[in-house]
């Protein structure tokens, strides 16, 4: 990976936090739309002028300049045949190129010339680049000099963010990989990230999606679907696509939070997955499920899943129709009551799980994480689904993580790894949570995992290997008579540490240990009988 390249990228995103701050509009909750935005509408720009540099009739253009000249230059009916050629890529006019819109930054009313451009690109990509919302859609853009109170700050709002744009350039970016993305993807949105923890915007450490998807998928795989119900920003499925191969898969995500879904969104087409967006669903995953088989009555299957799922949020609203007859095969081992004084407490991850399991293909393998309390809880519920689990033969393993993976939350977790590729009868069980080394991230404290720590983990697991208090292959009748424990400190050997000695050593031991003991008691002898003439004397006075 180019640092060079990885500093300039983030020294962009920078300038743009700038603007946003010199109009006053720093911590605001509309600035996560305007970078995100901004920055999209400049990668798709640069995108667009890459892709057409490879085209026979751009040959001969050198740089980045030369071929948006040429670009201009074609006809109409040369322009018509762009997408034919391009496939997935965003096709934008050439008024709404960057370097056109940097050349009108001048005129009066550029704010409404700059959201026209965005608005009409949208409108022209909404095939391809849009999210579904329900019956609707989700367009590209909306427009970002709306966020600006004052009417006349909006063109030099406007035209900061076409300066910023225009003195950068993605060009040398595109040769980078995964790696190089998820570090921008995940800085670009780090501060519009704080409300992690409510329903459909959790952010997973990158150790876990990278554990995650290099246990279930460690030889890589193709032509597969990956799956998450609970999509967020979408760690863990473009982790997971990146460890099959970006060609070799096609991502389905839901999401209820339409933030959580709009970065889905910037993630997939940073990442080469852009044939995937229509597969990206804004809706309740529990409620409205959108993901289902041609004829719509059941849920469609997946190859490979994945999930962080929340683990409380307030359901209060609902709970009573997900717990009716309508959703009774799917939520088949109940739906946990709402706590009365904390509705917000609810465990809606439960549900998540029960989604999950029927929505794994007859071969298929599932990645979650869960609170690590799952793993012995007794409740009604929480027995039932890991009797699932172990009953159907499709428990390969638990990792317990260490505290504090997530920094923005205490709850200890787990990943539940499934597999209904073949019968198990034993699963490994793996207690991790001695490991790591402890940062601190803000005002909260934040376990980290060294590549090393990591690659053990992987490793062990994938070789189904028993290490002493780290991993146990734990026998499902085991597990059974456990009560359907996940845990897997119940399950090691306790082991007694001894040497043999000769008769003669252990009477000379035992001499020893029992002049120890003759001598305490004779101390404790001493110290009572001076207790006691204290109190005397105190009783006297």
């Amino acid at each position: 990976m180019n640092t060079a390249i990885l500093n300039s990228t983030l020294a962009m995103i920078d300038k743009l936090k700038t603007v946003c701050a010199d109009f006053g509009l720093a911590n605001d909750s509309s600035e996560y739309k305007i970078i995100t935005e901004s920055f999209l509408y400049k990668y798709l720009n640069d995108r667009m002028l890459h892709e057409l540099g490879k085209l026979p009739e751009f040959e001969g253009c050198k740089g980045v300049s030369a071929i948006g000249e040429r670009y201009r230059s074609l006809d109409a009916d040369a322009r018509a045949m762009l997408p034919y050629e391009l496939g997935t890529t965003a096709i934008i006019r050439p008024e709404w190129t960057v370097a056109a819109l940097f050349n009108r930054q001048n005129e009066e009313g550029f704010a409404k010339t700059f959201d026209e451009a965005l608005l009409g690109i949208a409108a022209d990509n909404i095939d391809v680049y849009a999210v579904k919302a329900g019956a609707e859609s989700i367009t590209l853009f909306q427009g970002v000099s709306r966020f600006i109170v004052e009417e006349y700050k909006r063109d030099g709002f406007c035209s900061a963010l076409i300066n910023v744009l225009a003195d950068f350039s993605f060009a040398d970016a595109f040769s980078q990989g995964y790696d190089f993305f998820s570090q921008v993807f995940e800085y670009l949105i780090k501060d519009y990230n704080k409300d992690s923890g409510s329903y459909g915007e959790y952010f997973t450490p990158h150790a876990i999606a990278s554990i995650m998807a290099r246990i279930l998928a460690p030889e890589g795989d193709s032509d597969v679907t990956v799956y998450d119900p609970a999509a967020g920003s979408g760690t863990l499925v473009l982790a997971l696509a990146h460890q099959l191969g970006e060609g070799n898969c096609t991502v389905y995500t839901q999401d209820r939070s339409q933030k959580a879904n709009e970065f889905m969104r910037l993630n997939l087409i940073l990442n080469g997955q852009v044939a995937s967006l229509a597969n990206v669903v804004h809706d309740d995953t529990l409620v409205s499920p959108r993901h289902l088989t041609k004829d719509g009555t059941a849920l469609k299957t997946f190859d490979y899943i994945v999930s962080n799922p929340p683990f409380k949020a307030d359901f209060s609203s609902s709970r009573d129709l997900l717990a009716s007859e309508k959703y009774g095969k799917r939520f088949w081992a109940g739906v946990p009551k709402i706590p009365a004084k904390n509705p917000d407490k609810m465990a809606i991850y439960l549900m998540f799980l029960q989604h999950i399991v029927d929505s794994m293909k007859p071969g298929g393998r599932a990645a979650i994480v869960v609170p690590t309390g799952f793993l012995t809880a007794k409740s009604r519920i929480e027995t039932t689904i890991r009797e699932n689990m172990v009953d159907s033969g499709m428990l390969r393993g638990v990792v317990s993580m260490p505290s504090n993976i997530f920094a923005n939350t205490g709850t200890n977790v787990s990943i539940i790894f499934l597999d209904r590729s073949k019968q198990y009868d034993k699963a490994l069980l793996m207690d991790a949570s001695k490991l790591g080394s402890k940062e601190k991230v803000g005002k909260n404290q934040r376990t980290v995992l060294a590549d090393g720590e990591i690659a053990r983990i992987i490793d062990v697991f994938n070789r189904v290997e028993e290490q002493d208090d780290f991993s146990v292959l734990a026998d499902y009748d085991d597990i059974k008579a456990k009560r359907y424990s996940f845990s897997a400190g119940q399950y090691f050997e306790v082991k007694i540490e001894y040497e043999d000695i000769t008769p003669e050593q252990f009477r000379e031991e035992m001499e020893t240990r029992m002049g120890t003991l003759r001598d305490l008691w004779a101390e404790g002898e001493r110290l009572q009988q001076e207790i006691e003439e204290q109190m005397k004397a105190v009783r006297l006075a």
